[in-house]
């Protein structure tokens, strides 16, 4: 008889045969797999990939996504494949898929969020959301998802990423590899399920008013061309056009913080400028009239953070323990951390909760809702922990 609930984890790099299919092997622990979570590098061949998974898992629900970075329980990984199944009769799961999202992002959330499991006598559900890092205002999707789920489904999860090409991101749905798309999977279950959501970043000096916004992009702040009051505010000289990967790199460690009434700050990734006009690009909605400030981190107040979104996780376990973690990780977190930060930083998740394995992955920006119609982070680390 295989576990009322159980979580498994397996990987495999490009350097081996048919990674997909050693992978997967690995992931099905147990019999009654319920869902596989799929977590790969662009440099894969994805749709040979694909085909390795489902021919070894059948017609399991399979949803999953490209990565800026793939996450392990034996540490961060690239150029690889992360595999990671929950089954048992402890769980049940329906998923989704919501294709062309960017022509209606919050038509294409309440399209995913149309499969979650209501079932007596398995209270506990969440709703784990993948979508297309790069289709436009993230926010769109969580207020599509709250609009059919109200606050009482908790929504967890992350964008995809294109190893930072920043043009193409794919979504992975049972057979199917597809690009622009959301993707849900709503799981319920007999044992608690708890989120931990921290970033670990900093305001830097006074705030600024956002004067001129529309959707992601930032025109003018304090009625100045935003690129240039950016700029001034970290002392840099004048970024030209041909030094956009400077200026990328700059935003990796120097995101945006927005005033929220809690006193905490929303983080917005810069994901680029457009230097005719001067204006920021962020991968979620800036608000108009609001108050934003550079934010600023180093490598102790991000691992810090890490501790306090998995014991936040844990936490609301109710002393149960885990059976897995699953971390959604933002790309910029990575770059402030190095590779040994990184590595530091999944070691102290697993320290956190001993013998319990670690899937996930570096991404465009992260989901985590708990209450509220809010819940979209970029730079931030959130943890969902399974019992």
């Amino acid at each position: 008889m295989p576990p009322l609930r159980w979580f498994a984890v397996g990987t495999a790099d490009a350097s081996v045969p048919d990674p997909g299919a050693q992978a997967t092997r690995e992931a099905l622990a147990h019999e009654l797999a319920q869902l596989l979570i799929v977590f790969c590098s662009e440099a894969l061949d994805l749709r040979a990939l694909l085909r390795e998974v489902r021919g070894v898992a059948g017609d399991v629900p399979l949803i999953g996504c490209t990565t800026a970075g793939e996450i392990a329980t034996n540490g961060p990984r690239d150029a690889s494949v992360v595999v990671c199944a929950l089954g048992g009769e402890g769980f049940a799961v329906d998923t989704a898929l919501a294709t062309d999202a960017s022509s209606d992002l919050r038509a294409a959330g309440a399209r995913a969020a149309r499969c979650v499991p209501s079932r007596d006598d398995l209270p506990h559900r969440i709703l784990l959301l993948l979508s297309d890092g790069l289709a436009g205002d993230q926010r769109e999707i969580l207020r599509g998802a709250y609009g059919v789920l109200g606050s009482g489904v908790p929504l967890v999860g992350g964008c995809a990423g294109d190893d930072l090409h920043m043009t193409r991101t794919h979504q992975l749905f049972d057979d199917l590899l597809v690009t622009d798309s959301v993707l849900g999977a709503g799981i319920a279950s007999s044992g608690p399920l708890g989120i931990g959501v921290r970033h670990g970043w900093r305001r830097v000096g006074e705030p600024m008013l956002v004067t001129h916004s529309g959707g992601n992009r930032v025109y003018t702040l304090d009625d100045r061309p935003a690129l240039d009051v950016y700029l001034e505010r970290l002392a840099m000289k004048e970024v030209s056009p041909e030094s956009e990967e400077a200026l990328a790199r700059l935003a990796l460690t120097h995101p945006l913080g927005l005033g929220q009434r809690n006193g905490e700050e929303e983080v917005r990734f810069i994901g680029g400028a457009d230097f005719s006009d001067r204006s920021l690009s962020c991968i979620a909605e800036v608000p108009q009239g609001g108050l934003v400030w550079l934010m600023e981190g180093d490598a102790e107040s991000v691992l810090s953070a890490a501790d306090a979104a998995c014991a936040d996780s844990l936490g609301a376990l109710r002393g149960q323990p885990p059976l897995g973690l699953l971390a959604f990780d933002c790309i910029a977190r990575r770059s402030v951390l190095g590779e040994h930060g990184i590595r530091t930083e999944i070691d102290r998740l697993s320290e956190s909760a001993p013998g319990a394995p670690i899937a996930g992955f570096y991404t465009y920006g992260e989901i985590a809702r708990t209450n509220g119609v809010g819940g979209f982070h970029n730079q931030t680390l959130v943890v969902l922990a399974l019992a």
